[in-house]
């Protein structure tokens, strides 16, 4: 069935209910098919994706369309009596010449429509939303039997759906640091290399600000790791509260005491506001000394960055001095004129020492290119 294999096919949630509702259009030959979700807590019905021939005040991905659940009868009747009664999931028939008043035939009318199915989703026994198909004012009005086939279809979409939230739930877990919350360095890789491609090809700015906790070590060893974690998930939030000063930012822990926020638009003075903002905000935290905290942008003059890699070293390097001059805010790669120390030292690491930190991606023979 196509609409078995579009959903299987689908990588985003998006692209699942875009699969679910024009597989459903297709399979029942309608003009047009919507799929909804059920908000319990807020009482409406919320339009996930329209799909096919799309009225002028409807959009294929739409924001703010929803329906209060109250306004449907026929919805409160399933979600509130039969389905809790344990009646069956059946889809129904809806025509533009009932009753005027109905707020679904109204909707029919008003968008140039002739008939619908409505068929209920149902997910880990509990209704989810609903799936919905129309037809244009001169093709034949659903029967019957396309009705049950409706049914049968919403049991593939709940299958479908419930199968892309397993896998999203995988990714944001594979993504995500546990104790924080916030995103890991796989997320990290993944994100760099698509901007540095970005800077490569449309000369977008990316920024990097590299982090270290200073005095975690010390916490742990005279209070326990257990007042460590808290510092450490206390130090995520105020990062993550630094990083939404900066649009779409991505704030991430990296592994131990080390974090990042990564900027991929913003100019690399916003950038250095932000880790100026962190360096105040965690001096203030109860535990802890602070942060080292280093900067490197392709905004400022530190040379080609065709990597993440060199990107990454760069920042590195700008956090090891502001460590090793105890700077109480961001060192800025590239800043301190021609002969940078910070860009000295990432691109002429000492030849028997072992980089400070493992990087993954690109060769070493690509930083200088």
């Amino acid at each position: 069935m196509a609409l078995a294999q579009g959903m299987a096919a689908a990588h985003t949630p998006g692209e699942c209910w875009r699969a679910a509702a024009q597989g459903a259009c297709l399979a029942l030959g309608g003009t047009f098919a919507a799929l909804s979700v059920w908000e319990r807590d807020l009482g409406r019905l919320r339009v996930l994706v329209n799909s096919g021939e799309r009225a002028g005040d409807e959009e294929e991905f739409p924001e703010h369309e929803s329906y209060p659940v109250h306004q449907f009868p026929e919805i409160t009747d399933f979600l509130h009596d039969r389905w809790a009664g344990g009646g069956a999931s059946e889809a129904w028939v809806e025509t533009a010449s009932g009753p005027p008043q109905a707020p679904r035939v109204a909707a029919l009318r008003r968008r140039g429509r002739g008939c619908c199915i409505v068929a209920p989703v149902v997910l880990h026994g509990r209704a989810w939303g609903e799936l919905y198909i129309a037809r244009a004012p001169l093709d034949p009005v659903f029967a019957p039997e396309d009705a049950d086939f409706a049914t049968v279809l919403a049991a593939v979409v709940a299958a479908g759906i419930a199968q892309t939230e397993r896998l999203e739930e995988a990714r944001q877990l594979a993504f995500t640091d546990a104790l924080t919350g916030l995103a890991n360095r796989r997320a990290v890789d993944v994100r760099l290399g698509d901007a540095i491609e970005r800077h490569r090809t449309e000369n977008v700015v990316v920024s990097l600000a590299v982090c270290d906790l200073n005095g975690l070590k010390h916490v742990n060893d005279t209070r326990g790791h257990a007042v460590g974690d808290r510092l450490l998930e206390r130090f995520g939030s105020v990062l993550s509260l630094c990083g939404a000063m900066l649009p779409d930012a991505l704030a991430a822990r990296l592994g131990g005491d080390e974090f990042c926020l990564l900027a991929v638009g913003p100019s690399a003075d916003d950038v250095v506001r932000a880790a100026g903002e962190l360096c105040r905000r965690v001096a203030h935290l109860d535990l802890g000394e602070g942060v080292s905290c280093g900067v490197a942008s392709t905004g400022d003059p530190i040379g080609p960055v065709r990597s993440a890699r060199r990107l990454f070293r760069l920042a590195d390097a700008a956090q090891y001095r502001a460590k090793a001059v105890r700077a109480t805010g961001p060192v800025v790669a590239g800043r301190a004129g021609p002969d940078d120390p910070v860009v000295r030292l990432a691109d002429t690491p000492p030849p028997s020492a072992p980089e400070r930190r493992a990087f993954r991606g690109r060769s070493s023979a690509d930083d200088q290119r």
